[in-house]
């Protein structure tokens, strides 16, 4: 997924965190990249936000969206990565040139750590790899306005480009049956490269966040997102290169969670280890 970066006041995560710049290397890709792109600088660029027009859960397109092309086949592509327990899905929508992009990776560190990273807006460039700058030019009570570029190298010196400002809003906690807890941040592109660009990022408890001896992953991060280029480019020449980017964001957030998890593990284990130490001296 890629990410406009942005910043945010959300500790945990330095991520300077990606407003979910979320971006994380991954190593498979998801969506076939081999497509050439002529000399076109459009750079793929990913926010995090709270969705103002309500995007549905379900994979299916909204009912209200005519079909351009009727002749055109179904398109749905899926792809998996077992190694980070990553998951993508691509699915066409009826109306002509746009996408709908759900992805899925697994995290493990608590949703509090994965929520600091995604927040991290102004943080967001420095772990994402293809986010080449993000700016947070405004930010209010769970809301945050963000300039993001996103910049790849593609071969003879070309670069794929693209940039835009995007609204993101704060979710509340919410409370999940069996006492799982998620939070959402939807995401809006105002102006910028795309028609449309909008989507939400989820941060889930599993199973209640509490890890069990056999269970790898304490959360899960999905990111959802609708999109349509606004430049003459056909949408299916950028779709691999777009799925590269969603599952280097999502990794790349992961990666940096997880590294920050560590890291507040280590000082309460020195602490522990301080205090034990200090308490059996004053006894000795």
């Amino acid at each position: 997924m890629a990410v406009l970066s942005s910043s945010s006041s959300h500790g945990l995560l330095r991520l300077h965190h990606p407003p979910l710049r979320l971006l994380a290397a991954v190593t498979t890709a998801t969506s076939s990249s081999s497509y050439s792109i002529p000399h076109v600088r459009l750079r793929l660029a990913i926010t995090t936000s709270r969705l103002p027009s309500p995007i549905s859960s379900s994979s299916d397109p909204p009912p209200d969206v005519a079909h351009d092309d009727e002749h055109e086949e179904a398109h749905h592509k899926e792809e998996r990565d077992e190694r980070y327990g990553f998951e993508i899905q691509v699915r066409k929508l009826p109306k002509r040139n746009r996408r709908l992009v759900r992805a899925r990776v697994s995290v493990d560190a608590p949703l509090e750590a994965v929520w600091a990273t995604l927040t991290d807006y102004e943080g967001l460039a420095g772990f994402i790899p293809g986010l080449s700058e993000c700016r947070l030019l405004d930010q209010a009570d769970s809301f945050a306005r963000l300039y993001q570029v996103g910049e790849q190298d593609l071969a003879l010196g070309f670069k794929f480009n693209a940039k835009g400002t995007i609204d993101c809003y704060e979710g509340e906690m919410q409370l999940l049956p069996a006492g799982a807890r998620r939070r959402e941040i939807a995401f809006n592109m105002i102006d910028g490269d795309f028609k449309v660009f909008e989507g939400k990022w989820s941060v889930q408890e599993v199973d209640g966040g509490e890890k069990s001896a056999d269970q790898e992953f304490q959360t899960a991060l999905s990111y959802v997102v609708e999109l349509e280029p606004k430049l003459w480019v056909p949408v299916r020449l950028l779709e691999g290169r777009i799925c590269n980017e969603i599952k280097t964001n999502l990794v790349s957030i992961r990666e940096e969670a997880q590294r920050i998890q560590r890291l507040q593990d280590k000082v309460i284990v020195n602490k522990g280890v301080a205090q034990f130490l200090f308490q059996h001296a004053r006894v000795n």
